[in-house]
């Protein structure tokens, strides 16, 4: 009898023609549960491109009556379920409801459950049914809904607890002004600091904040302002240490409010009433940041020629700023709150200088302006209440040193450069220390009288005549002329 032997070829196209068959088999059992999770991802990428629905269009869309067959459970699953046991799940089901799900396994993304209610911002609440499209359509995957952009301050909770002006003083130094020699002390050092920054209060009482008696008999005194820490747990026992360091030191305020970045106002307003109550025969106040550097010696030679009991206000002074609209910017102001185009001239917070005498005067005015958030230009409102125009003086580098364009490579941190300023914004802690100690250092020579760029700050565009200054002290610097324009995101280098 005559054998058969298949070729290679018939074989290949046998075993390609079973293959065929079982999957075309395959592909009829599963076409329910494919058509589902094809369904469910074409939902999922539409309401991706599209953007979620809000909740009125989601109760208006969602049917009244159940379903006609239970609807099926998407298979695409980490474990996968037969289309036999899934047949027989859903005859055990009533009619009249659609059947419950089974338990999912966890998933990357997470589901929105439709609310009966409309609600202002809906928040992911784990898996449950999409909105029905049709007769027997699937259930559809919903992407967590898209969270909203809100601004970094709460203008709702200001603009109800805006006339709220009053809080209560934890810490105070009723003797501050009196204790030492019996009489109010020429400068008051007054900055605006946190909790947490007890290294840059020790480097500020270690170098240019010391208090004492100077030449001519000069008192200069201390006072750091602070508020409650709003995050408690980032310093524990925060209030031990501030009454450790008010007891060692003598030289802490502290208010019941919570220090925050736009609570700065508050300070501004308790320190003027502070001075209004406990120190109003001082003859001169340096109001600044715990970051800057600051000539006291300088500061005290300018001051020499000025009157106490009268008006006075210096600093770096910034004309024509404008109010920030941009949502996404710290320092966004809407029109609700301030609908003016152009700030009032102010002087940048790193510090300045003004006469007890205007002090008196600003307490009186704040208090009749409304809180504004941004303390700087709340002092500004303040000054043109009682309609003092501030001076400018160039030794105040709120903005730091800038480099000349035609010297890119020039050293600023030069002893030489400082010597002849008055204020020096945004140093470190080490960057303090080190100049304090490299211009009291006896062998530093300054052979030429070198001084980084100054001149008027001016906002790209405006032009309008340089408001009056200070005349220059012996020790300022000729500077060079070379226009700085810092362009509108003043407040993001402050």
């Amino acid at each position: 009898m005559r054998r058969f032997h298949p070729k290679g070829d018939l074989l290949c196209t046998f075993i390609l023609l079973v293959l065929l068959c079982l999957l075309l088999y395959a592909h009829h059992a599963l076409t329910p549960g494919w058509e589902a999770w094809r369904l469910e991802e074409r939902a999922t990428s539409s309401r991706a491109l599209l953007g979620a629905v809000t909740e009125s269009q989601e109760v208006r869309a969602a049917p009244t009556q159940p379903p006609e067959r239970p609807t099926q459970q998407p298979l695409f699953q980490f474990h996968f379920q037969s289309n036999s046991q899934a047949r027989l799940q859903a005859k055990a089901q009533p009619k009249a409801q659609p059947r419950a799900p089974l338990k999912p396994q966890p998933k990357p993304q997470a589901q929105s459950k439709p609310q009966a209610k409309p609600q202002p911002q809906r928040k992911p609440q784990g898996q449950g049914q999409g909105q029905q499209k049709g007769k027997g359509a699937q259930k559809a995957q919903q992407p967590p809904a898209p969270m909203v952009t809100r601004p970094p301050f709460n203008f709702e909770e200001y603009l109800l607890n805006k006339d709220n002006r009053d809080f209560k003083q934890l810490i105070d130094q009723p003797n501050k002004c009196t204790e030492r020699t019996g009489e109010p002390p020429y400068l008051l050092i007054a900055i605006k600091s946190v909790a947490a920054d007890f290294h840059k209060r020790q480097v500020v009482r270690r170098t240019w904040g010391r208090e004492g008696v100077f030449e001519n008999g000069v008192q200069v005194e201390t006072v750091f302002l602070l508020g409650v820490p709003q995050n408690k747990s980032s310093l524990p026992l925060w209030d031990r240490l501030l009454a450790y360091e008010s007891r060692t030191f003598r030289d802490i305020l502290l208010w019941d409010f919570d220090d925050t970045f736009f609570n700065l106002t508050l300070k501004e307003t308790h320190f003027l009433k502070w001075v209004n109550t406990t120190c109003p025969d001082v003859k001169f106040i340096f109001k600044g940041d715990a970051d800057v550097y600051v000539n006291i010696d300088n500061i005290l030679e300018m001051l020499r020629d000025q009157d106490a009991n009268g008006d006075l206000f210096v600093g770096d002074i910034i004309f024509h700023a404008r109010p920030i609209r941009r949502r996404s910017s710290k320092y966004f102001v809407p029109e609700i709150v301030y609908g003016q185009g152009i700030y009032p001239s102010y002087a940048g917070g790193g510090g300045f200088v003004m006469s007890g005498f205007t002090a008196r005067r600003l307490h009186r005015a704040c208090q009749e302006v409304e809180i504004f958030p941004i303390d700087d230009v709340f002092l500004g409102m303040c000054l043109l209440r009682i309609g003092l125009e501030p001076s400018r003086h160039e030794g105040f580098r709120t903005f730091g040193i800038v480099k000349p364009s035609a010297a890119p490579n020039l050293q600023v941190f030069d002893p030489c450069f400082y010597r002849e300023l008055m204020v020096v914004h945004s140093l470190t802690v080490p960057q303090i220390w080190l100049m304090w100690n490299l211009l009291h250092d006896p062998q530093l020579t300054c052979h030429t009288r070198v001084s980084p760029t100054s001149s008027d700050f001016k906002w790209r565009g405006k032009l309008s005549a340089t408001p009056k200054s200070l005349p220059v002290t012996p020790r300022a610097p000729q500077a060079v002329e070379v226009e700085a324009d810092y362009g509108v995101d003043v407040f993001v280098r402050h």
